[in-house]
């Protein structure tokens, strides 16, 4: 690994990417000239993040580049991590699951490569998996605080002059990967099975 040598030149766009990578995603459809940057200067980002003990992700087909930590190599002295974890409750996993399918799905059919939904249609992804299915109020506002989450995360962008409509963004392909997604669909089976019972019980007991 080459070390960086010297401070960046006047004018150098090193710094402004390292900060927007340290803030989150550079996406190549939120700024066109940053990402022609970030790839023509990906060996320099590279290094110089290895020193915090990370790396850079960057998917060129989708268009997007982000930092996460690099795994600890036995021996090696531990680097506190600078990208922290964050837990994710049960309601934001599954919308999480539900978006990347729908994502599949997209890129399955072959054409749009943007998928666009809006706040109902979202709402009716995961409804079948609210026990409390009769409380429509209930449902939109757990769904409501989840979508604020997502968005927070950066899966989700809300659309401008369109807040009831909303972006999933491609960066939610390296989160949920297929290993992650194939654990997550045992537990989604026992929760809609589980959800199924309770709406029977609350017929049999009206």
């Amino acid at each position: 690994m080459s070390l960086p040598s010297k401070k960046p030149a006047i004018g150098d766009p090193l710094p402004v990417l390292l900060v927007a990578l340290m803030k989150g995603v550079v996406d190549a459809q939120d700024d066109a000239a940053a990402w022609q940057d970030l790839l023509s200067l990906h060996a320099r980002i590279r290094d110089h993040v290895a020193l915090l003990g990370l790396e850079l992700v960057v998917d060129e087909a989708e268009g997007y580049a982000f930092l996460r930590q690099r795994p600890q190599v036995e021996g090696e002295p531990g680097i506190p991590r600078l990208v922290p974890r964050r837990p994710l409750g049960y309601s934001v996993s599954l919308l999480l699951v539900l978006l990347r399918k729908r994502l599949a799905e997209l890129d399955a059919s072959g054409g749009e490569t943007r998928l666009i939904l809006s706040r109902a249609e979202i709402a009716d992804l995961v409804r079948l998996f609210h026990p409390d299915r009769a409380n429509e109020a209930r449902t939109a506002d757990r769904v409501a605080v989840d979508l604020g989450k997502v968005v927070e995360l950066g899966f989700l962008r809300r659309l401008k002059g369109q807040e009831e409509r909303f972006e999933v963004r491609r960066i939610l392909k390296s989160f949920v990967d297929a290993q992650w997604l194939e654990a997550f669909e045992a537990k989604l089976a026992a929760y809609r099975d589980h959800a199924a019972q309770s709406d029977g019980r609350k017929e049999v007991g009206a």
